[in-house]
């Protein structure tokens, strides 16, 4: 007898996985210490049946393998039959980089499973969660990074397209601008007047940008410098490697400095999350 085609074959270990699985939630990756165990983005995937998303007014009937993101474990906006399975993924934010604002603001809105961004996620999501219900255990943790990626991304691009659209092309200057900081992140001299000078407007029209985008520049920067920070800490490539010289590297200048900022937005120290970390991949790895 012929094999199933491949798409086929991952559909029906996804559907299988589903049924052996029940309606719990997958935890992509446990909350790391010091973190609020509720601060969390949940990921819906669509398997079957028949599920409605309304949003602002507007009715979003979803396929299989759609996704749908939310800032709860039940989402207001889901409407869906007694057929409807779905396997619902949740994410500590501390993983993503997301503000708590913008998982309120990223709640209710839906990725196509079939193009861009959301087929990848979609597809890294039915890769995890069948490992996850074949083992009874947490995916591998590389994978399970990997997830946290993606969904990082995809949320950033659900809410660059829900923005509501800035005069003078605002919303397009902003994007150059944040682009222009996260190649110049480790230039320890990144600062409103370089950043406004590389685009040639005045430092008063750069910080009026981010205040309209709920931010200012400072923190912006300082956000990325601390997710780059953390990425690279948590690799195991990277466990030789000084606190300093990381911190050194993504243009943070005092080490007491970072660690008290590091400290202040994800709770643990930057070697508390180094050695949690390394246990981890422990775990994973026996």
């Amino acid at each position: 007898m012929p094999e199933p085609p491949a798409g086929e074959s991952r559909a029906r270990q996804l559907a299988q996985a589903v049924r052996d699985g029940g309606s719990g939630c997958v935890d992509v990756l446990p909350p790391p210490p010091g973190a609020d165990p509720e601060d969390c983005l949940y990921v819906l995937l669509h398997v079957g049946g028949t599920a409605l998303v309304r949003r602002h007014g507007v009715s979003t009937v979803l396929e299989p393998g759609d996704l749908l993101i939310g800032d709860t474990r039940h989402p207001a906006v889901l409407l869906r039959d007694a057929e409807c399975r779905m396997v619902e993924f949740r994410i500590p934010c501390f993983y993503l980089g997301v503000r708590q604002a913008d998982v309120r603001r990223a709640g209710g809105l839906v990725a196509r499973g079939s193009e861009g961004v959301g087929s990848l996620a979609a597809q890294f999501l039915r890769t995890l969660v069948v490992q996850s219900r074949a083992h009874r255990a947490r995916p591998g943790n590389h994978l399970a990074r990997s997830v946290c990626d993606i969904v990082a991304v995809l949320v950033a691009e659900l809410l660059e397209r829900e923005a509501p659209e800035q005069p003078g092309g605002a919303a397009e200057l902003l994007a150059r601008i944040r682009a222009h900081i996260e190649e110049n992140l480790a230039d320890p001299d990144l600062a409103p007047e370089s950043i406004a000078r590389s685009q040639h407007i005045s430092v008063r029209y750069l910080h009026k940008l981010f205040q309209q985008d709920g931010t200012t520049v400072g923190q912006f920067v300082r956000q990325r410098r601390l997710d780059a920070c953390r990425r690279e800490l948590e690799r195991p490539s990277r466990r030789q490697t000084s606190v300093s010289a990381v911190a050194h590297r993504w243009g943070f200048v005092s080490h007491s400095h970072f660690s008290r900022t590091f400290r202040d937005a994800y709770g643990l120290s930057p070697r508390e999350w180094q050695a949690y970390a390394a246990r981890a991949d422990g775990r994973h790895s026996s």
